[in-house]
């Protein structure tokens, strides 16, 4: 089993020499990872919590879930609006990530309990956060996010897809936990939503400034950790021929060394993908300075139910009059 490497005397000061996501989570004895944006986003999570274990940390992993979790057991669940899914949790849901990836997990050895949350308001899921950080006495939380949209402050030219991130984000900056992160892994699948990546280079810069950026790393290809994931992200698809994860197909494929209009599933058929190496990338930023940079995340503060932070997010930005005009990428 691989030591940890040692901690940088002053997290704010990192080194070539370690990747400053490993400097930083190095202090940690229970790492918690999970899926900001809900569904497959918790398996961009994967590589990481897969090294991290292989290094002899506590990992345990949690997911946003679009599923049907009313359907679930009534004995998965620890507490209001936190369900712990297992190998063997039965749910008529076609559809379940966390089980799938639960199942994965058993199979390969691997601790194989996913917490799954509901779509909620910033409220109560703060309060399921909560629940499991003070369950499994968590000190560090990561946020992952497949994709860019939760690195967006709310003047970007167009926010993606931000409910689900914002929200959890919003929920996790508010706990007292000594670290937290947020790293993105898919660097250019949220064009398809309109993101302006120009923009999100442009934040990454500022938080650089501000001391939260600690930068991005590549997920080798030939690693142990990619190889695993893909072998995760294909055992989904499998599992999920009618809905397979998109966002997950063009990271595997970019870790596989894949490039451009890479076809992987049917629901790519209409579309012009363009798979390449930086979506292989793990981009990390601090959790507290990110949200701090967030225009609209006093908006959703109070809201209990999704729609809220819906509309909130949606009125926010018809008063909001100065966005930012997107640009190209200049090389």
């Amino acid at each position: 089993m691989t030591t940890p490497a040692a901690p940088p005397t002053d997290l704010g000061v990192f080194s070539l020499a370690v990747p400053p996501l490993f400097a930083a989570l190095a202090p940690a004895r229970n790492v918690l990872i999970a899926g900001a944006g809900g569904g497959f986003d918790v398996y961009a999570g994967l590589p990481l919590a897969l090294a991290l274990w292989r290094g002899g940390a506590q990992v345990h992993l949690a997911s946003l879930s679009f599923s049907e979790l009313e359907l679930i057991d009534q004995d998965a669940w620890r507490a209001e609006h936190v369900a712990a899914v297992q190998p063997g949790t039965t749910s008529p849901d076609w559809y379940f990530p966390e089980r799938t990836l639960a199942r994965w997990l058993a199979a390969q050895d691997l601790p194989s309990t996913v917490y799954a949350f509901p779509p909620l308001g910033v409220q109560p899921l703060r309060a399921a956060y909560r629940h499991l950080v003070e369950k499994l006495d968590i000190d560090a939380v990561v946020l992952v996010d497949g994709g860019t949209d939760i690195l967006l402050h709310g003047d970007e030219s167009n926010l993606g897809t931000p409910v689900e991130d914002i929200t959890s984000l919003a929920a996790v900056t508010a706990l007292d936990v000594p670290i937290k992160l947020v790293t993105s892994l898919g660097f250019g699948i949220d064009a398809y939503d309109g993101v302006n990546h120009v923009e999100v280079l442009e934040n990454l810069a500022a938080l650089d400034r501000d001391g939260g950026y600690l930068g991005a790393l590549s997920i080798p290809g030939s690693s142990r950790e990619a190889a695993l994931y893909r072998d995760a992200v294909a055992d989904a698809q499998a599992a999920t021929p009618d809905r397979p994860s998109i966002v997950q197909g063009q990271i595997a494929a970019a870790t596989s060394g894949a490039f451009g209009d890479v076809r992987f599933t049917r629901r790519t058929g209409g579309g012009d993908l363009f798979v390449n190496p930086l979506m292989a990338m793990y981009f990390t930023v601090d959790l507290d300075k990110l949200a701090a940079r967030c225009l609209y995340l006093d908006r959703i503060e109070n809201t209990v139910g999704r729609r809220q932070v819906i509309t909130r997010i949606q009125a926010f930005r018809e008063e909001f009059l100065n966005t930012r005009i997107p640009r190209a990428f200049p090389h």
